[in-house]
């Protein structure tokens, strides 16, 4: 099955194409075309993502993305299409609220013809809803006018089987994957334990209580005047104190870390660094990099401790992390460390870093897992859903 798959559910535009071949226990994905284009700088001016922003940048750069990922794919053929006016009426008015979208659609549209793909795949949610619109809408456009199937797919779901899949030669492969498996999944919007029993049915086992983990990361760093993203930024300051070996006078909580659930909580710790920086008059950047450090450990610290209880009450065989945040050099050392001495007997399971942020094979991966169960979406159904949850 060649699969087209679109994710607009954020800062990111991004079409994929994978010819997807095997079955749950054993799938193998080879990457035909991967095009993104990453909104950050645009967005580093408000300090995070604004959302009617990333909507207009989505709708602009949508028929590019496509065009880019299918000369990659080889999938791109010039050739004049006649559009009748039937689906030329029901495309326009999808696209009517898209602005420039409905002119760059025909124009690319009219002057190739239809790839030879089996489905297209769409984020439908979680994220921010003006911007999963745009693809969604873009999505039904091209299965309408292609007459594909559409496949809806749950953004968090990519993240878990991007962090299962592994290299082979050139593909990604699904294998030798034992269950139950454990999904750390941690970006600036989720903080969330997920127990996966049998393939694609997920159960809730503990949460964030107030702010997600990214959230946190990023207030803290404006806190220290930062840029945005402050993910990285806190991570490269952590990384400089801990190779320079200095002693840290800072010492902050962490949070529910002896609470006898897998829940989480980071508000507290985001006060407790303002909190911190309420009683100094100027911060030097020593002190940075010192209250990044010890931010970065505590964090680390309360996700090993949750997770580690999540996976003695679950007898989870595979742990998976998930998520922008798991691209965070010292949360992936502390689980590697924590695991092989702990609970060797699991498998740790964490995406390569290009599939750590939101881009479209992820999604292009839970498309075919759903389509294999013929999990298809009806046209007129379909809709952005941002507070979709995967359990």
């Amino acid at each position: 099955m060649k699969l087209l798959a679109i994710e607009t559910s954020c800062d990111e535009t991004a079409i994929a194409i994978l010819a997807c071949s095997g079955d749950e226990k054993n799938a193998r994905f080879k990457i035909l075309g991967n095009a993104l284009l990453s909104q950050i700088e645009l967005h580093r001016e408000y300090g995070g993502v604004f959302p009617a922003l990333a909507k207009r940048e989505h709708a602009k750069n949508l028929v590019p993305i496509l065009d880019a990922a299918l000369e990659e794919g080889e999938l791109l053929h010039e050739d004049t299409q006649a559009i009748p006016a039937d689906k030329r009426d029901a495309i326009a008015k999808l696209l009517e609220r898209e602005p420039g979208l409905e002119e760059q659609f025909f124009d690319f549209v009219s002057e190739c013809e239809p790839p030879a793909i089996d489905a297209i795949a769409v984020t439908a949610g979680p994220g921010l809803e003006p911007a999963l619109w745009v693809g969604i809408n873009f999505a039904k456009a091209l299965a309408l006018l292609w007459e594909k199937p559409l496949v809806a797919v749950n953004h968090m779901e990519g993240h878990v089987l991007a962090a299962l899949a592994r290299e082979d030669s050139e593909d990604l492969v699904i294998k030798d994957i034992a269950l139950p498996v454990l999904a750390l999944l941690i970006s600036g919007g989720h903080t969330e334990l997920v127990l996966m029993k049998n393939w694609l049915e997920y159960q809730l086992i503990g949460q964030t209580r107030d702010d997600a983990v990214g959230e946190a990361f990023d207030k803290v760093a404006r806190m220290l005047e930062l840029p945005y993203p402050g993910g990285p930024e806190i991570s490269k300051l952590a990384e400089m104190a801990r190779e320079s070996d200095d002693t840290s006078e800072f010492t902050l909580p962490r949070p529910m870390i002896h609470d006898a659930t897998c829940d989480f909580s980071f508000a507290g710790l985001k006060t407790a660094v303002l909190n911190l920086l309420k009683n100094r008059t100027d911060i030097s950047d020593t002190d940075k990099k010192h209250l990044a450090h010890e931010f970065e450990n505590a964090v680390g610290d309360v996700l090993w401790k949750k997770t580690a209880r999540a996976l003695e009450e679950t007898g989870a065989q595979t742990l998976v992390i998930g998520g922008g945040v798991s691209a965070n050099k010292h949360i992936r050392r502390v689980f590697t460390d924590a695991v092989a001495k702990e609970t060797p007997h699991v498998s740790l399971r964490i995406p390569t870093a290009s599939l750590t942020t939101d881009n479209a094979i992820m999604i292009a991966l839970a498309g075919y897992y759903r389509a294999l169960r013929q999990d298809l979406a009806e046209l007129e159904a379909l809709k952005a859903n941002g507070n979709r949850s995967l359990a």
